[in-house]
């Protein structure tokens, strides 16, 4: 019995145990590991389909073949398989499922509850108490958005411990970007008109404020307060420069996703642009992993249900090609997020037009990229006869400062180019190695990335090794590999030579010595590839080291948590600060009981042993 029969009686055997409700399949391959998760409406039906059709894809008899094992997960309902199918892609990311790869949480703006209130930017579980704005689509976007909040309505973005201590007004009140509320140079109330004026404009009332603006500034002007008029000038000029930058206008979706999905060459580029309040707040792009023979209205429908498995939704989500299993879709949304959300698939208007064409210009440009990666991986290949074409490259570099703080990194290279998301660092572990053990510290990184391999906790298997050594690191990382079992997988070791980047690196493989022209392109690929990898250790090692030294007295005290250390840091400033205090002022401190402070004291003080 071949591959693909044994495969359709597995679905044939379990169709038949199947209970007949809705819910989740997964299959699983030799190695246990799953590699693709349906939904379905009935379990036995869809599983005997499977093993019943006699015409199925060419992908879909692959995946039957490589089938030893279905697991079932059964629903109440069909909107629950939606998205817990959603949930599970995720989890295990499937090879024949359609994968969103960079999937990320997005910013946003946050007014926090306070007597005067801070703007800040924000990630994470939002809280009843203070206000959000957003998704903005990037970081830079926040920010932007914050900068030009300060040049309109002059609201602190300082945090609240540095807005209670501080004695005079700080820089920003100088430039005006800033009321200065912590020394006292606004009234309570006049901040609290500027805080409701910058709520107004976060939802959507800017031309309200605009003619508010213009109608204080005649006043002033009249009044003959021409320096208050001024003010009142540059607001209204930077209140109109974000409303052009952000392209404002009465045609933009007033709360709402705008989804657009371009196709070319069988990759698909996604856009999502950020509607709030008729304010474009930026557009991300997205290149979900999918079969050529996946059709559009599926992998858009993939999308959608895995993009909003960790975030909410707006009223209303518009697409340019209608999902499949919309009306399943909008029936899971409301259900999960407990709201009414509109999904329509809009006409070709000029923002849908615009976001088609933003996609299909950042689609061409990956394109482009990933042609001339392929080409310098086929190079590769021939240029070390390496008899395949390595699909993932992992390269890997140490750093230290005389054996201090000492890190390994791994970065990763595809088609695609640098894979951000396969990036790991590693903090050396074993005591025993002591000083500039290189040869130590890549035995711990190689070991620590394979055992997770071996052990099933990581699925990424790259195609070759390439190493910043030279014949000893290139030893130790073969011992460990066979150690391991991996055996076949190809380590290229990169020996720097006499000067970095001239042309003198010499290449090891398979214990052979191979030189490069200095003109050759594959050097200069290996060496952006050790040159990237270098840059993340070294960024990973400074700002472990930098860690380190911010660390303080404070942290050696057993008992004495995060909270307390910033509490007393909060009071006294420094913790040498807190050495020079009394035992009566360290019991002053927010949150420091008795017995707390009494332990803080003594041991600053274990001469005098109070007790």
């Amino acid at each position: 019995m071949n591959n693909l029969e044994s495969g359709k009686k597995l679905f044939r055997n379990k169709s038949r145990i199947a209970s007949n409700s809705p819910g989740v399949y997964q299959i699983l391959d030799d190695k246990n590991k799953v590699i693709y998760v349906g939904k379905a409406k009935n379990l036995p039906k869809r599983l005997q389909n499977y093993s019943t059709k006699s015409l199925l894809p060419i992908r879909t008899e692959r995946m039957i073949s490589a089938s030893k094992n279905i697991e079932l997960i059964t629903t109440r309902n069909e909107s629950e398989a939606l998205l817990l199918e959603a949930n599970l892609i995720k989890k295990f990311k499937p090879r024949y499922n359609v994968l969103l790869k960079d999937d990320k949480s997005f910013p946003y703006i946050q007014i926090t509850n306070h007597n005067f209130p801070q703007l800040t930017k924000f990630r994470g579980k939002h809280n009843e108490k203070d206000i959000f704005f957003g998704p903005f689509a990037s970081i830079a976007s926040a920010n932007w958005t914050i900068k030009m909040l300060q040049k309109v309505f002059q609201i602190r973005v300082c945090d609240d411990h540095t807005f209670k201590n501080r004695k005079r007004p700080c820089i920003l009140y100088q430039i005006k970007r800033c009321a200065g509320p912590c020394t006292a140079e606004i009234s309570g109330k006049e901040y609290s008109n500027l805080v409701n004026q910058c709520l107004d404009f976060l939802r959507g009332k800017s031309r309200q404020i605009q003619k508010k603006l213009s109608f204080d500034m005649d006043i002033a002007s009249k009044n003959q307060s021409y320096e208050k008029a001024a003010i009142l000038r540059d607001r209204i000029k930077s209140l109109t420069f974000i409303q052009s930058s952000q392209h404002i206008s009465k045609k933009n979706f007033n709360n709402a996703d705008l989804i657009v999905s371009y196709r070319k060459e069988g990759n698909t580029c996604i856009s999502v642009s950020f509607f709030r309040s008729k304010q474009n707040w930026g557009s991300q792009f997205f290149y979900p992993s999918h079969e050529k023979e996946d059709n559009e209205t599926k992998v858009i429908s993939s999308f959608i249900t895995q993009f909003y498995e960790n975030k909410e939704p707006p009223s209303e989500i518009i697409t340019n090609i209608e999902p499949e299993n919309k009306q399943l879709i909008i029936k899971a949304f409301n259900t999960k997020f407990q709201k009414k959300i509109n999904l329509k698939t809009g006409k070709n208007n000029s923002m849908i037009s615009n976001a088609l064409k933003n996609a299909s210009e950042n689609l061409n440009n990956k394109l482009f990229h990933s042609k001339k990666n392929i080409e310098f991986l086929e190079s590769l290949s021939e240029t070390f006869k390496l008899q395949f074409v390595p699909n993932f490259i992992e390269v890997y570099d140490n750093s230290h400062i005389q054996g201090s703080d000492s890190t390994g990194a791994l970065i990763t290279f595809g088609e695609e180019g640098f894979i951000k998301n396969r990036y790991r660092k590693f903090n050396i572990k074993d005591k025993n190695i002591k000083g500039n053990d290189d040869y130590g510290m890549m035995k711990e990184v190689i070991k620590r990335r394979f055992s997770k391999i071996a052990k099933g906790d990581d699925n990424f298997i790259p195609d070759l090794l390439l190493i910043d050594g030279g014949k000893g690191q290139f030893s130790v990382v073969k011992d460990t590999l066979n150690e391991l079992g991996f055996y076949e997988i190809k380590v290229i070791a990169m020996s720097k030579g006499k000067d970095r980047n001239k042309g003198n690196e010499k290449f090891i493989l398979d214990g052979k010595i191979v030189s490069l022209k200095n003109n050759d392109p594959i050097l200069f690929f290996l060496q952006r590839l050790r040159d990237e990898a270098h840059r993340f250790a070294i960024t990973t090692h400074r700002k472990k080291r930098s860690k380190n030294i911010s660390k303080s007295q404070l942290d050696l005290i057993e008992g004495i948590g995060r909270s307390r250390k910033k509490s007393l840091l909060n009071h006294f400033g420094s913790a040498k600060a807190v050495e020079g205090a009394s035992l009566e002022e360290i019991e002053k401190v927010e949150g420091v009981n008795k017995s707390s402070a009494l332990k803080i004291y003594n041991f600053f003080h274990k001469s005098k042993n109070l007790i």
